[in-house]
């Protein structure tokens, strides 16, 4: 019954990660207003919120409860998917920062630099592999025989 209570509550936690993220791509722009930076800032929030309730739940799956531990630990395709978050999260900390810094902003524009909406971007791609390497996962592909 745990296993049930964690798979769903991690899935929850990734389908909001996912929509913080698209907010943040559809919300973001050269030129923003201070409204729109300091409701960017919230979005962020909950984004990062959200991940780390993934990593949370994820890991409560990985170690404790499920299936064991060596049945992830030992395949590929689950290192992969660990590394690609991981670095989807070092990614999102210049926009993080971003967010942070202006959060505040009572300036009537704001200039966003290009490498914060790229950085946006791939974030949202790294993001979309990770579905497929978790079904991939789950079938037991990357398993040694």
């Amino acid at each position: 019954m745990s296993y049930i209570v964690f798979r769903y509550l991690h899935i929850i936690a990734i389908l909001v990660l996912a929509g913080a993220l698209l907010i943040e791509n559809m919300a973001i722009a050269r030129r923003i207003s201070g409204e729109d930076a300091r409701n960017l800032a919230r979005v962020d929030a909950v984004y990062g919120i959200s991940a780390g309730l993934v990593l949370l739940f994820g890991l409560t799956l990985w170690l404790w409860v499920g299936k064991p531990a060596t049945f992830y630990s030992t395949n590929p395709l689950f290192q992969l998917k660990l590394g690609l978050f991981v670095l989807i999260a070092l990614i999102s900390l210049g926009p993080t920062r971003f967010f942070l810094r202006h959060r505040r902003s009572e300036a009537a524009e704001l200039a966003v630099p290009r490498p914060l909406i790229w950085a946006l971007r791939i974030e949202i791609i790294l993001l979309l592999c990770l579905p497929v390497l978790a079904v991939l996962m789950a079938r037991g592909i990357g398993l040694a025989s």
